[in-house]
């Protein structure tokens, strides 16, 4: 699984720009010609350019897998028309959530297999977004926090998550999304793992100042397979 590091608009929080899944990436407009080059070639994927809502945070405001893409309530019609193009050509839906929180990218942490989703959110809305990425969510705030898309990234063949977790509510993440999960830290001990990651099931992508340590606990937990994984 091919790697690098990467920074955006001058910084190593590339996870709070980037969204992806194994089709796309959904990127803010205007980076540079060499970083859309990496992302795309490192994720194997076609890139999307637009904001979101007129915000370049792409990762904070998107959630979703390869079925569907969730986007916020105050995202603008030109924003909407230029995805519905580019997810067209993968037969990626797309769902426009009703709910209160706009944040989708940080209540939500889903691969194609299943997903956990933030008290936060109503439950209508969960139901309608489990239909939209077609698997089953549960409800829950693993660490007691609210915003479990932010402290963790998974893919179908692994994930990181914050170093804190506690054995049991990573076993039973483990168990929900099927796969391996590590824990680990991104540019240079920040926990929050989803600040300085985008992976798919192709390749990863990690904040420039990610140290070669916190490299290899990413490597492990994206590499790692249980039973009933793919």
């Amino acid at each position: 699984m091919e790697l690098d590091r990467i920074r955006v608009y001058g910084t190593p929080h590339i996870g709070v720009y980037i969204f992806a899944n194994n089709h796309v990436a959904i990127i803010p407009p205007g980076l540079d010609k060499s970083i859309k080059e990496v992302i795309a070639e490192v994720l194997d994927v076609e890139i999307i350019e637009t904001k979101i809502g007129g915000s370049v945070l792409n990762g904070v405001l998107l959630a979703g897998n390869d079925r569907g893409i969730i986007v916020p309530r105050n995202i603008r019609e030109e924003e909407l028309v230029c995805l519905r193009e580019g997810l067209r050509r993968h037969d990626i839906d797309i769902y426009i959530s009703r709910s209160r929180s706009t944040a989708l990218g940080n209540l939500l942490l889903v691969n194609n297999k299943a997903g956990v989703v933030s008290s936060i959110l109503e439950p209508e809305e969960v139901r309608r977004i489990s239909e939209t990425l077609g698997i089953e969510i549960l409800v829950k705030d693993p660490m007691r926090l609210n915003i479990p898309g932010s402290i963790a990234v998974v893919t179908d063949k692994g994930g990181a998550i914050h170093p804190d977790i506690e054995d049991k509510e990573l076993e039973e993440l483990c168990k929900i999304l099927m796969i391996y999960i590590e824990r680990a830290t991104v540019n240079s001990g920040i926990p929050f793992i989803k600040s300085g990651l985008v992976a798919n099931n192709k390749g990863i992508l990690v904040g420039e100042t990610t140290t070669g340590p916190e490299i290899l606990r990413i490597r492990r937990g994206f590499g790692g397979v249980v039973s009933g994984s793919e």
